[in-house]
């Protein structure tokens, strides 16, 4: 392990776009059912459907949550609908799973999708046994990253002290609560599409173009 990272105990990852490749773009197939259900919610075209889905992620976070505070949907219902999706583009990453069972300390997936999503998406890429817990919409009482009520909960909820933390995230924004809680933070520079309208460089410790690789780097890992 790199000396200026020997203090980190507990490593808390970003799911989507973070531990598989936004090349994947499952968000794509999450947008096509988030716009049926809101075409569906509003009875508008679909092309309406999707200006108003784009504004509530725009406006609230997510989507959901911009649907539950102006229309005040089931959050179960929606995530159980949009979610419901085929996972055939992931692949498992033997690579991530060598990468993260090295890693000294517990590790956390952080999400603003819900458990059951996050743990179909472990499962295929390999890593259903690779974490020590999740943390995602529901823990966080539908109130997404990068709001900091969720960073303090998950440290609470789960006895993390953030200055011997770190977290990795493919949107610059979610670093930033992190950041203010004393976490060291990666971004993770994939290419996904909220990535880089908002960097900020003073809330990034270290950028990763792939996660696998960079672990096996700071471990020292000859496959790096």
């Amino acid at each position: 392990m790199r000396a200026e990272l020997a203090h980190i105990d507990t490593w808390i990852f970003d799911l989507d776009n973070s531990l598989y490749p936004a090349s994947c773009d499952l968000f794509a197939l999450i947008d096509i059912r988030m716009t049926d259900y809101i075409a569906r919610m509003f009875g508008c075209p679909r092309d309406e459907a999707y200006q108003i889905q784009k504004g509530y992620f725009r406006d609230h976070g997510t989507t959901l949550a911009g649907l539950m505070r102006e229309r005040h949907v089931d959050p179960h219902e929606f995530l159980e609908f949009v979610h419901d999706i085929d996972l055939a583009r992931l692949t498992a990453d033997p690579d991530m799973l060598a990468a993260l069972d090295r890693l000294p300390g517990r590790k956390f997936v952080f999400t603003n999708g819900d458990e059951n999503y996050a743990r179909r998406v472990l499962d295929k890429l390999g890593l259903a046994n690779a974490f020590d817990g999740l943390h995602d919409i529901h823990a966080m009482e539908y109130v997404p990253k990068p709001d900091p009520r969720g960073y303090a909960e998950i440290c609470a909820r789960h006895g993390i002290a953030p200055a011997r933390a770190l977290f990795a995230d493919d949107m610059v924004r979610n670093l930033a609560p992190a950041k203010a809680l004393g976490m060291t933070t990666v971004w993770v520079d994939n290419g996904s599409e909220q990535a880089a309208h908002c960097r900020d460089d003073s809330i990034i410790d270290y950028c990763a173009t792939d996660v696998a690789v960079w672990l096996h780097e700071i471990l020292g890992d000859e496959r790096a």
